[in-house]
């Protein structure tokens, strides 16, 4: 397969607009704790259309999740990590084969409708301090695992999920990050299996991967410059505005 060949349609400029995205999405995640996946579909679905878009972040997602672990192995929590990777290897798995089964319009609806979603979602959680048991997690992993396997800008889900059942700060990110990392290959090997991943498909994943490494640095610099609520407000604006457009898009399908 000839990478190289995904960027044939793709002018300099589009790549460099990809780019600067996934450089500023790597930076947001850094401060946030999430972002990537929100943000990265803004400028990939009009460029690449909405079905790429899941298995090209899926796939570029590996890069920073490893990298993320690696960092801060000595905090994960092995078994809250081993209880969401059972209760949702088999819905992740079902939730990427229903997304290889939807129509352009169909994966521009689901994506948007979870972009729109995940904001409150994640509000509403941290208003309400909800705290679950490791059963409680079991379960809420389940549901989850459909989220993750058929759409993008989930990861704010799995993060309410580890902070209520009592997880903190770098505790969170390595978990997370662990969980991501098994979740994602099951992703990949769904659309694997299914054909959807292609050569332009790996050229935008290799790309945003390679891109979003530095911006973990760059995060470090960042957060003590910005307010956690100025860079958060800023995201879910974006996140939202590109979610309607998505949607939109979609309906006029």
């Amino acid at each position: 397969m000839n990478i190289l060949a995904g960027f044939a349609d793709i002018s300099l400029g589009q790549l460099v607009l990809v780019g600067a995205m996934a450089l500023l999405a790597s930076v947001v995640g850094g401060l946030a704790g999430y972002g990537t996946g929100a943000l990265m579909p803004l400028v990939l679905v009009p460029l690449v259309g909405a079905e790429p878009v899941v298995p090209i972040i899926a796939i570029s997602a590996i890069f920073t999740n490893i990298s993320r672990f690696v960092a801060y192995f000595r905090h994960a929590d092995w078994r809250r990590a081993l209880i969401v990777i059972g209760a949702a290897m088999l819905t992740a798995a079902l939730g990427a084969y229903g997304y290889t089964r939807l129509t352009s319009a169909g994966a521009a609806f689901v994506i948007g409708g979870m972009l729109i979603l995940s904001v409150p979602l994640l509000r509403l959680a941290k208003r309400r301090d909800i705290k679950i048991s490791d059963a409680g997690l079991g379960v809420s992993a389940v549901g989850h695992g459909v989220v993750v396997g058929g759409t993008s800008g989930s990861g704010v889900i799995l993060l309410s999920l580890l902070m209520a059942s009592g997880l903190e700060g770098a505790a969170v990110i390595a978990t997370d990050a662990l969980i991501s990392v098994v979740t994602g290959l099951i992703k990949i090997s769904v659309f694997g299996l299914a054909g959807v991943v292609t050569a332009q498909v790996l050229a935008f994943a290799l790309l945003i991967g390679a891109i979003a490494i530095p911006g973990a640095f760059l995060a470090k610099a960042f957060v003590e410059r910005m307010p956690v609520q100025i860079h958060t407000a800023i995201l879910d604006a974006a996140v939202i505005v590109g979610g309607l457009v998505m949607i939109t898009a979609a309906l006029r399908h």
